[in-house]
């Protein structure tokens, strides 16, 4: 390693913390005296997308995420449950240490989960995902839907608690 202050591969590692993807270390260098941020990343092997018409390409986090902000756009989604929508397909991918998946997979995943969170996001990714030909394909797909729903998920209640500035804040009843 060598230090971006005077180029000097002598450094020692003064602390070492675990990262989500990594291992993040301080070093100092043992010519100049000064500090610098090193992080080592686990390197994954990629699993490759086997696509409808033949081409292979390495799975994008990017371009899944992209996919589902554009569908669930005006949409009551934070961006960082679609981030972990996506996480959870990715970790689920790599955890069945395939090589190679397909995309109608990749798409079926996302789409099981997309399901449970909000039904326009999802009929907007399985729009474009399932190419629907005419109004009656899409039309089965939103009866299937409205047929099955995905099971309901029972939020905690919301009420009024007040706030330091004599306002209102919102609160969950967890019902402790």
């Amino acid at each position: 390693m060598r230090c971006p202050f005077c180029s000097s591969v002598e450094s020692k590692v003064v602390d070492s913390r675990d990262t989500e993807t990594g291992i993040r270390r301080r070093r100092e260098c043992l010519s100049c005296g000064k500090r610098f941020t090193t992080y080592e990343r686990f390197e994954a092997t990629p699993v490759w997308v086997l696509k409808k018409d033949g081409r292979r390409e390495e799975f994008s986090h990017q371009k899944l995420l992209g996919g589902l902000l554009i569908a669930s756009k005006k949409r009551d989604i934070a961006p960082e449950r679609l981030g972990a929508l996506v996480e959870e397909v990715e970790n689920q991918l790599r955890g069945e240490h395939l090589a190679e998946v397909p995309s109608r997979v990749v798409g079926e995943m996302v789409m099981a989960r997309l399901r449970e969170i909000d039904e326009i996001a999802y009929v907007r990714f399985a729009s474009v995902y399932r190419s629907f030909k005419d109004v009656a394909e899409m039309r089965a797909e939103i009866e299937d839907f409205l047929a099955h729903p995905p099971p309901t998920r029972r939020l905690p209640a919301r009420r009024p608690r007040p706030a330091e500035d004599g306002g209102a804040e919102l609160a969950l009843d967890l019902g402790k």
